[in-house]
């Protein structure tokens, strides 16, 4: 996802004195503010309304109809529409022939700007179409059906769409892939599938998600089709993919971005090591394995493991060391790495967020309808973590210059 500045508050107009004093005589009630604003808001609707179809028939209210018009005014009907401070009803007026079309509130639109930026608000927090639908009766008063509500974030996979499709940068230093687990109905069963994403630092220091991807099963051909996806949007080069052991990426990778580097990621590593250990002795464990993954090279980081697999937690724990040499080709990697480049890749901070706030939107949810539910959804909550970044990864300037040391023209120049 495109990283982006928050968008910055828009100035509103001035609103001269005089009608300010016509309508506040003293203190006031937010519930007394609150009706004028909607008072107001209907009056300037309605004349809106009116200015509309005195351009569309060519003349404004009360002047003097052209001889070559036939068209004229004719009344008005009522209409109520759903405004972010609640429902309005408005008067729209209406033309002789039926050919005016209002812009500001179009024909059989019962919504009025802002309305449907709540409901997607409320859904990308994770709320349930029921939990929206109550809110708003609550709040508003206001009956909504979940087809309704349904149909406001259906409206979002268009975004959704072009999001996943958008061009890509030729180059990224380092991606890291990582999945979790959501519940998605299919063929009437309910099914457990990974939704697998891609966190992307990009060559000033920033982050991007480059896409979301759910499937069952993970596998080669899975990761054949999103690193073709990826080069067909645009990326040509990886420099350092990091990831959780996922099955069948190594042989996808190689075969689509052959220069890339695969690593193994530590901070998982670790964690995964340490549920072979009961509780009250993780610390302990996890201080006993970093003189491993702190290692200066790797044959010192090799002895590191073999001095922790003859010791007594390796003894005990025999799983956690015969892990870590099943791993160990994708581990070495990281030991030829400078200390600014390895502190890029092992601080997963970036994805351990996202993922989550990702669990605390699905945990409410029991489990999606489709894939296409859990994507929208997914892809909302994604968008409103990214509105908040900006600024380049802790230290990027030291990274950025070992990685052009290190990479060459790769880093330096990727559009040779």
């Amino acid at each position: 996802m495109a990283t982006k500045k928050k968008t910055p508050l828009r100035e509103l107009p001035a609103i001269p004195a005089e009608l300010v004093d016509q309508f506040v005589k003293g203190p006031m009630t937010a519930e007394a503010v609150q009706d004028l604003s909607m008072a107001f808001k209907k009056a300037l609707i309605e004349r809106a309304l009116g200015a509309e179809l005195g351009h569309h028939l060519g003349y404004p209210v009360g002047g003097e109809r052209p001889e070559e018009t036939t068209n004229q005014r004719n009344g008005k009907s009522r209409k109520t529409v759903l405004t972010d401070d609640g429902p309005l009803r408005v008067e729209i007026p209406r033309d002789r022939d039926g050919s005016f079309a209002p812009i500001l509130i179009p024909k059989h639109e019962r919504r009025f700007t802002g309305f449907d930026d709540k409901i997607i608000a409320m859904y990308a927090r994770g709320m349930t179409v029921r939990e929206i639908q109550g809110f708003l009766a609550e709040q508003y008063g206001t009956e909504v059906s979940p087809e309704f509500i349904s149909s406001v974030t259906d409206a979002v996979m268009d975004e959704v769409t072009a999001w996943q499709t958008r061009p890509l940068e030729t180059m990224y230093p380092v991606v890291f892939f990582d999945a979790l687990r959501v519940k998605i109905r299919e063929d009437g069963v309910v099914r457990n599938k990974a939704v697998y994403l891609a966190l992307a630092v990009l060559p000033d220091g920033t982050r991007d998600i480059l896409g979301l991807w759910i499937e069952q099963t993970e596998g080669a051909k899975f990761w054949m089709k999103v690193f073709n996806e990826l080069k067909t949007r645009g990326t040509q080069d990886i420099l350092i993919a990091v990831t959780d052991g996922l099955k069948g990426m190594e042989q996808s990778l190689n075969a689509v971005f052959p220069a890339t580097t695969l690593q193994t990621c530590i901070v998982h590593l670790i964690r995964s090591s340490l549920d072979y250990a009961s509780w009250k002795e993780r610390r302990t464990v996890a201080a006993a394995l970093k003189p491993i993954y702190t290692a200066a090279t790797v044959e010192a980081a090799l002895a590191a493991l073999a001095a922790f697999e003859q010791g007594p937690w390796g003894q005990r724990y025999a799983p956690i060391a015969e892990a870590w040499r099943r791993a160990w080709d994708r581990v070495i990697p990281f030991f030829t790495f400078p200390p600014a480049i390895r502190k890029v890749i092992y601080t997963t901070n970036a994805i351990e967020s996202i993922n989550a706030q990702l669990r605390r939107a699905v945990k409410t949810r029991g489990h999606f309808p489709s894939d296409e539910a859990a994507t929208k959804l997914l892809w909302l909550v994604l968008r409103n973590i990214t509105e908040a970044w900006g600024s380049a990864t802790h230290d990027w300037k030291a990274a950025m210059n070992q990685f052009a040391i290190i990479y060459a023209e790769r880093f330096t120049d990727p559009y040779r």
